[in-house]
């Protein structure tokens, strides 16, 4: 049994060698295979030469460098691709996440056979008001939207089966709902463990309190694609029809009063049922349309480079642009 520790970076020079050297003596009392896969997510400052240097004192030290910050999912996307460890482990960079946990995961896997293990930061040393309440109310809109019954959906330590992470796609910021990604490909064995959280030691955190504007809209496209996102007609054509039947309502209903009912009446243009119905129809005809294009988009959609690799370290292939 192997492993593959993938760990997004940005900016995080000073704690990236006491992380190596942790994760390696973990690695080593027990007596595991693995590699370390650092994916330095266009990082300004030292971190790549770091990770260089532990590269030339470790061969199970692998490294990616993108030309610039495509972002963590973007980051976590190319580490699933290259990792080839039988189970494969995320975390943080930023001495966060404890190593120490790692075993206890796998175990987790092995033993009761899940697809997933996710942490759970049950006790946090972040700041109550601007990320912790934040953070609940997130996770607590995440489990409702997703049926994913997970407290802690963004923390960063996990571990995966090898086949789980080749079959997902983390695109977007779509890092923050890596479950409900493993749900929709079809692995409902979802387990959570909690886990030790470290107070941050070096350096300042990379999220803003706009992180939580972002995943709420986030949460919406999740749960919009994971249940139209290959049929949009199916909720867009119903809004039409119905926007339609509404508006064929009133228009039926004005015709008959004005042809039989009260022909001397007033003029339709000043009747309010007449403008609602005119609104309607018009709307209708924008969801029909906006489900038609949709359609089309899905059935035509071709894939983009999502990021661009400047330098590889102790990897297998040579690949300087990825479009999967």
């Amino acid at each position: 049994m192997s492993l593959s520790i993938v760990i997004p970076l940005l900016n995080e020079e000073e704690s990236l060698k006491e992380l190596h050297d942790w994760i390696v003596s973990v690695m080593q009392s027990n007596h595991y295979l693995y590699e370390i896969l650092f994916i330095d997510d266009g990082s300004t400052d030292n971190s790549w030469e770091v990770i260089t240097e532990l590269a030339s004192r470790n061969e199970n030290v692998k490294g990616i460098r993108f030309l610039k910050n495509f972002g963590k999912s973007q980051a976590l996307h190319a580490g699933f691709r290259e990792a080839s460890g039988d189970i494969v482990v995320t975390m943080d960079a930023d001495l966060q996440d404890n190593p120490e946990e790692i075993p206890d995961l796998i175990r987790m896997i092995e033993d009761e056979n899940y697809d997933l293990i996710s942490g759970w930061k049950k006790k946090r040393y972040d700041h109550a008001l601007t990320k912790n309440i934040p953070s609940k109310l997130f996770n607590w809109a995440a489990r409702k939207t997703s049926g994913v019954k997970l407290h802690d959906f963004n923390c960063g330590l996990k571990a995966f089966r090898k086949e789980v992470i080749k079959n997902i796609e983390v695109s977007g910021e779509m890092h923050r709902y890596i479950p409900v990604l493993v749900k929709n490909a079809g692995f409902s064995k979802i387990g959570e463990k909690v886990v030790q959280h470290q107070a941050r030691k070096f350096g300042k955190t990379k999220f803003g309190a706009d992180r939580f504007i972002n995943g709420f809209l986030d949460l919406i496209t999740i749960w919009f694609v994971s249940k139209f996102g290959k049929r949009p007609m199916h909720l867009f054509g119903a809004l039409g029809v119905l926007m339609f039947v509404i508006g064929s309502g009133f228009a039926l209903y004005l015709g008959i009063d004005k042809l039989f009912i009260n022909p001397t009446g007033r003029l339709l243009s000043q009747r309010p049922q007449f403008y609602i119905a005119l609104t309607a129809m018009i709307i209708g005809t924008q969801f029909f349309l906006a489900g038609f294009l949709g359609e089309i988009m899905v059935r035509s959609r071709k894939s983009e480079p999502r990021y661009k690799i400047s330098h590889e370290i102790n990897l297998t292939h040579r690949v300087k642009e990825y479009s999967s």
